[in-house]
């Protein structure tokens, strides 16, 4: 059978690999941000990073803001929410500890409501339908929450020493970067005209407003309410009116926690699988971050195929495999024979895969010259439990 043929890519050079044990280890290090695309293993490479974290001495808490539930299960949890939740079975023998959670999007809402507002105002806001909606399942109100809650945990971290290390999993695809943004949008929409419009009644005294608005306002409130409807442009403007104190502060602590993320003390982990399409994505995760001057720590390349016998190649074992199944059809074949030429066919799109690999991670570290790779080989079950990850932050430990 004819195969596609995955050549390596010569003279590429030889990228430098991450050095794990001083990134989990360094005191200095204290917030880890792994992003990445969609079912690359990002989820299971951050609780493995925590876990090797714990076990070493430091006192981590893993944030994940994926919706799958897979990190529970591997630290043993039967569920994570917004309360970070201590994981049993750590080695804590180097003093180190682990907590585990998962961000909620409306909980983390309804705190900074409640705590940066008067109790009056905060009942009037939980309960406005308009903030309801927006604190569920608003577009961006996710990212901007995940940083509310990292700026939340760094700033328990520095009162009480409860953590030394924040390691965050963001969600999939291009939305993981995302938060990046969140300061820039959050100001655009408070600042928008679209705002201000709605803010005129609160401003101008109820329903006095009428009297000072302009024509163009006038007909643009009318379109708006054609288009919302009277209620929901009611319980907008009633919105916006009650959270009017809280807006300087919702900036002011997303461009901190922004900052925070450019600090030296953070480091982004870009988590990719060793595909053309993955790693056209991590690409464009590298050239973000250094469009924004976020410290990038290198790649991780998951899930990578390795050979037990690595010098046989794809096409030999074919090869191999056709001679064993002719002297099949002649009659002079046996059980053993059949067999080797089954084992040699597995081999063979075990070997097809790992070439392929091979080739897709070379012309990425071709491509991007000077930044840290790490591959971490392919696991042979899901990763379930400790132990497996124990297994990965070994692995990522040992490549570098």
């Amino acid at each position: 059978m004819a195969r596609e043929a995955y050549p390596s890519v010569h003279g590429a050079p030889e990228a430098a690999p991450i050095d794990f044990e001083r990134l989990v280890r360094d005191e200095s290090t204290s917030i880890i941000v792994c992003c990445g695309s969609g079912g690359v293993g990002k989820t299971t490479i951050a609780a493995a990073l925590g876990v090797r974290a714990a076990e070493a001495g430091r006192k981590v808490v893993v944030l994940t803001i994926d919706p799958a539930r897979r990190l529970a299960q591997s630290l043993g949890l039967s569920e994570l929410d917004n309360t970070p939740r201590p994981v049993v079975g750590i080695d804590t023998s180097s003093g180190g500890s682990l907590d585990a959670m998962m961000l909620d999007m409306k909980r983390t809402f309804d705190e900074v409501v409640l705590n940066h507002s008067t109790p009056e105002k905060a009942e009037q806001i939980l309960a406005n339908p308009f903030y309801q909606a927006l604190s569920s399942s608003f577009a961006g109100t996710q990212e901007y929450m995940a940083m509310e809650k990292l700026s939340q945990l760094s700033e328990e971290a520095a009162e009480n020493g409860r953590w030394d290390l924040i390691v965050v999993d963001t969600p999939p695809s291009r939305s993981a970067l995302d938060f990046l943004d969140a300061p820039k949008r959050l100001g655009s929409f408070l600042d928008g005209r679209f705002i201000r419009l709605l803010m005129a009644p609160a401003k101008a005294g109820g329903r006095a407003y009428l009297k000072v608005l302009s024509g163009g306002i006038t007909m643009a409130t009318s379109v708006m309410t054609r288009l919302l409807g009277g209620q929901m442009l009611q319980d907008v403007q009633t919105f916006v009116a009650a959270l009017d104190t809280m807006f300087g502060g919702f900036r002011q602590r997303a461009e901190k926690t922004y900052a925070l993320l450019g600090d030296r003390r953070t480091a982004f982990l870009v988590v990719a699988a060793p595909e053309r399409d993955a790693l056209r994505e991590a690409s464009y995760f590298v050239q973000r971050l250094d469009q924004e001057q976020m410290p990038l720590a290198g790649v991780i390349v998951n899930r990578v195929q390795r050979l037990a016998a690595a010098s046989l190649t794809s096409a030999r074992a074919d090869a191999a495999a056709e001679v064993l199944g002719e002297e099949g059809v002649d009659g002079t074949g046996s059980q053993t024979a059949a067999l080797t030429e089954g084992l040699l066919r597995v081999h063979a799109d075990l070997a097809q895969t790992a070439e392929r690999h091979h080739a897709h991670v070379h012309r990425f570290v071709a491509g991007h010259p000077g930044i840290p790779v790490t591959e971490v080989p392919a696991a042979a079950q899901d990763i379930h439990d400790l132990e497996g990850l124990r297994e990965i932050g070994a692995a990522l430990s040992s490549a570098g």
